[in-house]
């Protein structure tokens, strides 16, 4: 057989792509950027706040305070009392594990609530004085009590449990750190334990030693505070 004296075709190679350096170097660019002004920006915060160009400043922008209404209180506030409640509130899916689905937050609510008697209640008649002006009945109301007065400055949320879900629910949550309903929560039942606490009776003895002192001291010898109906 005659020899093939014809050279052999190479073998196609593959092209290789060609690295793209231009996107590299420009990501490379963009990420020491935002490096050197974190740095930047941390070596500058020990800095007087005139000397540091990220001082933030709070700029009050509030309108001016309205004056809506003025009305009289014809009322002695006659006693207050101090209250502390843990609300542990929990809230779970019915058939999710609690890891899963699920918040438990313990909130410790600060609050005072009042205790007065309205004088503008007082009937007509209510006040008898005998003739030589040494003896004087009153007939007084009971004492009411004035709405919850949570203190927010010294409420606060204990400790949060919360489920894998609604962690990731409040990362995305507008906002998550919402206490509204513990504050309603813990005013309601501060309310609840005043109305059961001797708040009220105390304000009564107070009002009544009050107009007992104000009255001998202006020369009645004798003086009787009643309120009928007592509890």
């Amino acid at each position: 057989m005659p020899k093939n004296d014809a050279a052999r075709e190479p073998a196609p190679q593959r092209v290789r792509p060609v690295p793209r350096r231009g996107f590299l170097t420009a990501l490379v660019l963009v990420v020491a950027t935002i490096a050197v002004v974190i740095v930047v920006q941390r070596a500058v915060d020990g800095l007087p706040h005139w000397l540091n160009p990220f001082h933030e400043e709070t700029k009050d922008r509030s309108g001016p305070v309205l004056l809506q209404s003025i009305r009289d209180l014809n009322r002695y506030e006659a006693a207050s009392g101090n209250f502390q409640v843990v609300v542990d509130l929990e809230k779970d899916a019915k058939f999710l594990p609690s890891s899963l689905r699920g918040k438990r937050t313990l909130f410790v609510g600060n609050g005072s609530v009042d205790a007065y008697v309205d004088f503008s209640r007082i009937a007509s008649g209510a006040i008898k004085v005998n003739s030589d002006r040494t003896s004087a009945t009153i007939t007084l109301p009971h004492a009411q009590l004035e709405p919850t007065n949570l203190d927010t400055k010294r409420s606060y949320v204990y400790a949060t449990e919360r489920g894998l879900f609604d962690r990731f629910g409040d990362f995305f949550s507008s906002n998550p750190d919402n206490q509204q309903q513990l504050y309603v929560l813990a005013s309601q039942k501060i309310q609840t334990a005043a109305q059961e606490s001797r708040l009220a009776a105390q304000a009564d003895a107070n009002t009544k030693r009050m107009l007992e002192n104000m009255l001998r001291a202006l020369g009645f010898k004798t003086v009787t505070v009643q309120q009928p109906n007592a509890q």
